[in-house]
């Protein structure tokens, strides 16, 4: 079967893509028959006839689809041209630095320090120390701080090192600063290797540290070894080691596990706090024992802590996401009469679980009754109304709800634009959506890809694709990087209104950006080739999308399908369908509705 492609014919601004016919495909072992062969002698293509030529191009653009799909496909990596060096070797620390007495010199590194000099100040302090000055742990020390802050770890380890060397003594403070910069930039083994060299005892900060990273990452296992190191070391644990060990034991060994931990804790004469018990009334939930959870709840006065509203709304999201609405009520006012004061997550949970209900009636009486318990709604509290009139194509109470929301002092956040956006788009309601737009940055709210993308498919299903060029381009221009949604929607509309060329462009334009097309994408442009009655160009565009190792869908050839009948062949077209139906590139059922159309 013959691949043919043709390198010597093509339409104005559109690339053929020859290149997707190279040594690779001729080398590979796995085509199984299927060969790729140019043709370049227009007449060839003449003496087998335009019906057959289009036929065998599909069938061996499928061919190739289908090798791909099941072969193995290896990249190979180019090794970097240089490494990086571990240490830092200054080559004269003493260049064009000030030469200073040590009180001096220590007073000058805390004002760079101070001044966020980072860099200065490290190289000051390597200057200090070369002159064998005695450098004070306290800037030092905010000087690893800073360091770990923006994620220099190596720099700040250095810093260490030469604290270290000069005959400063870093104190438990400073080694908990390095310890947390390591845990906080994901460098677990590295915090280990300091806790097992520091020069002083570690305190419970440290091992609280290295705990929080370790169950964090889901090591608990290698925590419960660091706390037994801890132990032996007769750092006694405290309430925050604890919760933290029986957070990681909820979610990795369930309540069961994290009650026996707690039984450990009391032994040890540690007492519980309140976020100890939350994080099991948490687990609990969690669980789907909500009943034991509300039994935990009414028993926590009794083991000496009173819950908190923390502890309430743990068991109201989880009422409210069993369906337990009744209970939610009695529970506020429960919560109300203890003299546990509601606060405004408590509302939101109640409001947002009534809007997704479609209770909007009962969601506003929450709302307004907010007030009186001293809580100030926020846009948490009206996005979820606002999201349930849009849902409801209410637009006008969505509307009259904004001008509330802003005329009580609450300002819509983005999320708030972006619900309106997406409502008013569905509805047609294009113009409206780019007043909105325009609007945004005047209202101090910055709109974000989203909000772009909801705006630029908007204009291109309605027809507005130059609004919608324009559109991406100003998103462009501030510095908003575009994605894949961005441009399928508006390659689609480009190729529905028979821009094809400009929808090509795009396409372009879009790999020139190193964001990879999907299946979406190609078809939108094949589409508008097959209705420019341009199926040459289609099937090379279909060529093209395999090559780039994106695998066709049934859509992709029932558009050739289509596209080949539209073009007066579709005796030929229907011949085609059979076939790939029978090779079951097509489902049955899909090729029955493609031939009704026929």
């Amino acid at each position: 079967m013959d691949l043919i492609v043709h390198t010597h014919r093509t339409h104005e601004g559109f690339c053929l893509f020859q290149h997707f016919h190279g040594e690779n495909s001729r080398s590979s072992s796995g085509f199984a028959g299927v060969r790729v062969r140019a043709k370049v002698d227009s007449s060839m293509k003449v003496s087998l006839g335009v019906r057959k030529f289009k036929r065998s191009r599909v069938f061996a653009v499928s061919g190739v689809e289908a090798f791909r799909s099941n072969g193995k496909v290896q990249s190979f990596d180019k090794p970097p041209n240089g490494q990086l060096g571990n240490g830092h070797v200054p080559s004269n620390p003493m260049d064009s630095l000030p030469n200073l007495g040590e009180v001096e010199s220590n007073n000058h590194l805390r004002k760079l320090v101070r001044n966020g000099e980072l860099e200065e100040g490290f190289r000051f302090l390597e200057s200090m120390v070369y002159r064998g000055d005695i450098p004070d742990i306290v800037p030092c020390t905010s000087l690893i701080r800073g360091f770990c802050k923006i994620g220099k770890t190596r720099k700040a380890a250095r810093v260490m090192e030469i604290v270290e060397d000069s005959g400063a003594v870093p104190d438990v403070i400073t080694y908990n600063v390095l310890t947390s910069g390591y845990c906080k930039a994901g460098e677990i083994d590295k915090a280990l290797r300091v806790l097992d060299r520091m020069g002083v005892a570690p305190d419970v900060v440290t091992y609280n540290t290295i705990l929080r990273a370790l169950c964090d990452s889901g090591k608990l296992k290698q925590a419960m070894e660091v706390l037994n190191r801890q132990l032996e070391k007769e750092c006694y644990p405290d309430v925050i080691t604890y919760t933290i060990l029986i957070e990681a034991t909820c979610r990795e060994g369930g309540v069961g596990q994290a009650m026996k931990l707690l039984d450990e804790m009391r032994s040890r004469g540690c007492k519980p706090d309140v976020v100890t018990y939350n994080v099991l009334v948490n687990g609990i939930c969690k669980e789907g024992r909500l009943d034991e959870a509300i039994k935990f709840l009414n028993n926590m006065p009794s083991y000496g802590c009173q819950p908190n509203v923390i502890t309430h709304n743990i068991i109201l999201r989880s009422m409210c996401s069993t369906g337990r609405w009744m209970d939610a009520e009695r529970l506020l006012a429960e919560m109300v009469r203890k003299g546990c004061s509601p606060s405004v997550v408590t509302f939101n949970i109640l409001i947002n679980f009534l809007c997704r209900k479609g209770l909007l009636g009962r969601a506003i009486d929450i709302l307004e009754k907010m007030p009186r318990h001293g809580c100030t709604p926020n846009s948490l509290s009206y996005n979820p109304l606002l999201h349930g009139f849009c849902k409801e194509k209410k637009m006008e109470r969505a509307i009259e709800y904004l001008e509330k929301m802003v005329s009580r002092g609450c300002y819509p956040d983005i999320v708030t634009y972006n619900t309106l956006l997406t409502a008013l788009c569905k509805d047609g309601k294009v113009d409206a959506a780019v007043e909105i737009l325009n609007q945004l940055s005047c209202k101090g709210c910055s709109p974000v890809l989203i909000t772009y993308n909801t705006v630029i498919d908007g204009l291109s299903k309605v027809g507005k694709t130059d609004e919608a060029v324009e559109l991406l381009k100003e998103m462009r221009a501030k510095d908003l990087k575009p994605d894949i949604i961005t441009y399928s929607s508006l390659i689609g509309g480009l190729s529905r209104e028979g821009k094809v060329d400009e929808a090509i462009k795009s396409f372009h334009d879009l790999e020139g950006l190193g964001i990879k097309p999907n299946a979406i994408t190609y078809n939108a442009v094949m589409l508008g080739l097959c209705k420019a009655r341009q199926t040459d160009r289609a099937i090379d565009f279909l060529a093209y999308m395999v090559s780039r190792g994106c695998k066709p869908t049934e859509v992709s050839y029932t558009i050739l399908i289509e596209g080949i009948a539209y073009e007066g062949l579709a005796k030929e077209a229907l011949e085609l369908l059979n076939e790939l139906c029978l090779r079951g590139v097509v489902k049955k059922s899909s090729a029955e509705k493609v031939a009704v159309r026929m």
